[in-house]
């Protein structure tokens, strides 16, 4: 413990508040696109990201793109937190020099910190994913949505789909973080590049995409189980593995990639805005 480096931690949270804020309508969009189809959402109200924008920012205001920002923002100052955090101190236990970092053990480093951190984060994202579903049929503050989540559904509303977020964080942290190191360290190591900007932006670039490819199927079964509200004890999906078939027995395949364009567009800045941040945040003279 002595090795601890509270830096990840810090520059870790204050880079990821950053770039969801610079995101957040892409994410938007990305659940709204995700939520039609099912049986609570069968009308089919967005024909794509953009008309999406559009549709909601005309109907409902150009607040309603910033629904749910606020557990958002906390989400992010918690998990990614954690999960930068986490993923950088175990590096360490492995490792002393990045040089002799592995596939492997980044992979593992970065399932490990996506399953701790998004476990422990997943109340803000029920709520993040209900106000942004809903947008303006939820009504009132975070705190009051938050109660009202806890009052109506228990402790288990807040922690619907527990599972599959653990399962997405997996998946992305698992292979974004290990993807953006390996490309870092090959384009410097290659004497291409220096540690610039331009490196960070590529190496940011290249992890959103795999990142992207990699989570979606598992990103729309998730978004769907929190989506839903459970009153009766009757659940529309039973699990991830429910969640997938039904899915595509009911829609086809390619509904496992339903906001995959906004899932991209998200992911890809966010991951640029994120790891130039954070990069920046580390040269600081502290």
């Amino acid at each position: 413990m002595a090795n601890l480096n509270w830096k990840p931690f810090v520059y870790g949270g204050m880079a990821s508040i950053v770039a969801e804020f610079g995101t957040f309508p892409i994410d938007l969009t990305k659940t709204r696109l995700q939520v039609q189809g099912q049986s609570q959402c069968m009308e089919v109200r967005y024909r794509g990201m953009f008309h999406a924008l559009l549709r909601i920012g005309r109907e409902e205001g150009i607040r309603a793109l910033y629904s749910g920002i606020s557990p958002a923002l906390l989400r992010q100052a918690s998990y990614g937190t954690i999960k930068i955090g986490t993923y950088n101190t175990l590096k360490k236990l492995f490792v002393s020099r990045p040089e002799d970092e592995t596939m492997v053990i980044n992979v593992f480093c970065g399932v490990v910190s996506g399953v701790l951190s998004s476990s422990l984060a997943n109340p803000t994202d029920v709520l993040k994913i209900r106000m942004q579903a809903q947008g303006s049929l939820l009504q009132g503050s975070m705190m009051a949505n938050f109660i009202n989540i806890y009052q109506t559904e228990g402790t288990r509303g807040l922690y619907r789909g527990v599972i599959p977020t653990a399962q997405r964080a997996a998946i992305v942290v698992g292979v974004e973080l290990p993807v953006y190191d390996i490309t870092k360290k090959h384009l410097i190591g290659s004497g291409l590049m220096g540690d610039t900007v331009l490196t960070h932006f590529i190496s940011s670039f290249a992890c959103g995409l795999a990142g992207a490819l990699a989570s979606n199927p598992v990103d729309v079964v998730r978004t769907r189980m929190m989506n839903q509200r459970v009153l009766s004890g009757n659940f529309l999906y039973k699990g991830t593995l429910d969640g997938l078939m039904q899915t595509w027995r009911n829609e086809g395949f390619f509904a496992l990639y339903k906001g995959f364009w906004p899932n991209w567009l998200r992911l890809g800045p966010w991951n640029i805005i994120f790891f130039i941040t954070y990069e920046q945040l580390k040269k600081l003279p502290l």
